[in-house]
Formats: structure tokens, sequence, C-alpha cells
């Protein structure tokens, strides 16, 4: 099983980057992957997919754990953690909604 963790840095207050975590979780739906939110933490899971989403005062912090079946279909560790961080990086430079 791999790991792949972001932590993304922030200055806004937790709701608002929560909301602005949402791109992150809509790209995931798209692979099968939900979110399952309970305050500022959210449990991912999907088929061969599991990991958590945290909103912290100063970072939104994500962990994705590829088990073997995510590795069958190819998912690439490096390719995801780099993707993972492009897109919080773009949701926190962009203006509030």
């Amino acid at each position: 099983m791999s790991d792949v963790r972001v932590s993304q840095p922030h200055n806004v207050p937790p709701d608002e980057a929560r909301k602005k975590v949402q791109g992150f979780e809509e790209m995931l739906q798209k692979y099968g992957v939900s979110a399952a939110w309970s305050g500022n933490q959210a449990t991912l899971k999907g088929t061969g997919v599991s990991g958590s989403i945290s909103v912290l005062p100063r970072s939104v912090d994500i962990v994705v754990k590829l088990g073997m079946m995510a590795r069958a279909f190819g998912v690439d560790p490096v390719r995801l953690e780099a993707s993972i961080k492009k897109r919080l990086q773009a949701a926190f430079e962009a203006p509030a909604t």
C-alpha cells in the first residue's frame, strides 16, 4: 500500500478552507472516491483507495492510501501527489467565492 501525503498551508478561516477543498473533492468523485465529512475532517473511500482530508487552522492535510486495486489500475503515487498539490495550490491562490 502506498501513501500519498500532501499539506497545503493557508491563511483563511477553516470554513473558507473547506470550501476551497471542494474542487479537489469533486475531482475525487470522478474516480469513484467519496468524502464523508464530520466537522473539518473527511474520510475518503473508493475502490482500492482510502484516506482523509483534515482542514486545520493553518493547513489542509490530505492522505490518500492506494491499495492493490489502485496500483493494478495503474495509479502512479508520484503523479497523484503532483496532481493533488497542483489542485490545492490553485484552489488557495484563487479568490474566495
